[in-house]
């Protein structure tokens, strides 16, 4: 009832113990609070904030638009409705190794589990558009270093994101993901690859996880979570997922509406009221105190 009874940190002890056993970890993204509690009751072990449905909820494109305070928000509303360790998507720091460095602290007390910054050059873009630009080594090692300095509790995970696999090629993204590790990074994660040999590529060239960004529209296929699992991934995301699938319905509705004049024929594909209910534990918050907050369901 109310928030999580989990702490962050032991959210975060919990996350690095689910990364020690090797299993696959899967992380549906959240657009909203309800949502993450949604992807907790259906059982997944981790839930995701991606940094393109925050903007795209603000009615803003993926191009670095979103201030540390619009993510820490929401990473915050997300993560303290959640059981669950939450991951967020921290783009490129908010700008130079100092910001790097407070963005991490900022994050950590909004109470996420984990974080990954990237080494697009700032203002960054959608990881699978055309015409990214990558940092220098040094600058995004900087980054890293930053964010490890920075963290006061030690469990939370500091995931390093690269994405130079498509500006110039594997050979380039393997150097990359080892500097990365050796300048602190907890884990991996990197973007666009083309099929599982690259991914299988990464696995081989560093010892710390990695995570798989199973993105619908993208440069990557859909891998099964076997599939994943079978060359070594640690973690997947479905970052947008979840959102996609609620506007297409959205838009299905609305489409209703101006052709048939109700919603009758969508009824049956929602979401009950007490179904919601559920979900938001409407009995529990009536019980709490009945002197105080009463109502009938």
């Amino acid at each position: 009832m109310l928030y999580t009874t989990t702490t962050p940190a032991e959210k975060r002890a919990n996350l690095r113990a689910a990364l020690a056993t090797g299993k696959l970890l899967r992380f549906p993204g959240a657009f909203n609070p309800l949502s993450a509690k949604l992807i907790q009751d259906r059982g997944f072990e981790g839930v995701y904030i991606s940094g393109a449905v925050i903007a795209a909820d603000l009615g803003l494109p993926d191009i670095g638009l979103t201030t540390l305070t619009e993510v820490a928000g929401r990473g915050q509303q997300i993560s303290r409705m959640t059981e669950l360790p939450t991951l967020i998507d921290a783009d490129t720091g908010f700008g130079e190794p100092m910001n790097v460095a407070r963005t991490v602290q900022s994050l950590e007390d909004a109470g996420v589990a984990g974080l990954h910054i990237e080494d697009q050059v700032n203002p960054k873009r959608c990881g699978h558009l055309d015409g990214k630009a990558v940092v220098d080594g040094e600058t995004a090692t900087k980054r890293i270093r930053a964010a490890v300095d920075a963290r006061r509790d030690p469990n939370l995970l500091i995931m390093a994101r690269t994405d130079i696999r498509a500006v110039d090629g594997m050979a380039a993204a393997i150097d990359r993901a080892k500097a990365l590790v050796d300048a602190g990074a907890d884990a991996i994660f990197p973007e666009a690859m083309a099929d599982l040999s690259e991914f299988e590529a990464i696995r081989k060239a560093v010892d710390v996880p990695i995570l798989a960004n199973m993105t619908e529209f993208g440069k990557s296929e859909l891998f099964t979570n076997e599939q994943l699992a079978g060359v070594g991934i640690n973690i997947v995301i479905y970052p947008v997922s979840l959102l996609r699938i609620a506007m297409g319905a959205a838009e299905r509705g609305l489409d209703t509406i101006i052709r048939e004049g109700s919603l009758n024929s969508e009824v049956a594909g929602m979401q009950t009221r007490a179904r919601l209910y559920e979900l938001l534990d409407y009995e529990a918050y009536n019980s709490f105190d009945s002197s105080v907050f009463n109502f009938t369901l």
